[in-house]
């Protein structure tokens, strides 16, 4: 398990927008050649028309990606390594060499606690072989400076695994990526660290899915497509600037916060640099 969760964090390319948040080709060109700040803005408002975008940059903006030359849905970041925007972006990981996002997020949790348990196994095992080198009771060979680096090198990775693996979980259990827990999302009515928090459960459903029997395989099935996702709550006051409207809820959940997607409001022009 910890094997095909390893792999699974490796070989899973990362999630992309799709082409309904890219500005088309002509568009952007007009955008290169054009400095003309009404004429961005136009351009912004007119790509954005539909989409489920709700958060925003600190001064109230659309999130554009100039690189890629796209509108950012909710919770998505331009990776600087891997110089591509990634859908629900946790964090680039080069231990995997890859982005942690959408696609693999499931993958790289179960991948952090499979490790845990591995290196707590080995430690465990090898402790009375440990404790034998202490008191002289092992055979005088090279061999026994293997049970000392062994000992070490597991109980070493058991605490830190342990630790990030311990961080992750409770990132899934209020809906905050790492990206969000440094730097918060900010919506329509101000910046909001829990925005996206809908309770423990429905936090954890939307990572690992709502069938508790896939849990623990690393096998996709978080919910949700990663271009939207369900928020806590909206001000009425923020409500009334969205064009349309869409409700969102998990099966078997009818009780929980119903969400409401719109179309983008007013429109700024703020060229973002995120890594």
């Amino acid at each position: 398990m910890f094997i095909w969760s390893f792999c699974q964090t490796i070989f899973t390319p990362p999630k992309r927008p799709s082409k309904e948040y890219c500005l088309a080709p002509y568009d952007g060109e007009a955008m290169e050649a054009d400095g003309s700040i009404e004429l961005q803005k136009e351009i912004l408002k007119r790509t954005a028309k539909g989409l489920p975008l709700f958060t925003r940059t600190e001064s109230g903006a659309l999130r554009y990606c100039e690189r890629c030359q796209l509108i950012k849905p909710d919770r998505c970041h331009h990776c600087s390594v891997c110089d591509i925007c990634v859908l629900k972006m946790d964090h680039h990981c080069p231990w995997v060499n890859n982005c942690v996002g959408f696609s693999n997020y499931k993958f790289f949790l179960l991948f952090l606690g499979y490790a845990t348990l591995y290196c707590i196994f080995i430690t465990a095992t090898v402790l009375k072989y440990f404790i034998c080198y202490w008191e002289d009771g092992l055979p005088s060979s090279p061999a026994k400076f293997h049970v000392l680096f062994l000992f070490f090198i597991a109980a070493m990775f058991a605490v830190s695994l342990g630790l990030l693996f311990g961080y992750h979980c409770w990132l899934v259990s209020t809906n905050v990526s790492t990206l969000e827990a440094f730097r918060a999302p900010v919506f329509e009515y101000g910046s909001d660290r829990s925005g996206f928090d809908l309770g423990v459960r429905s936090n954890m459903r939307q990572v690992f899915g709502a069938s508790p029997r896939v849990w623990f395989l690393p096998i996709f099935s978080s919910v949700g497509d990663g271009l939207s996702f369900p928020v806590k709550s909206i001000p009425e006051s923020c409500s009334r600037l969205l064009g349309g409207e869409n409700t969102w809820e998990e099966e078997g959940n009818s009780n929980e916060e119903g969400t409401i997607f719109g179309n983008a409001g007013t429109v700024g022009v703020v060229f973002e640099s995120e890594s």
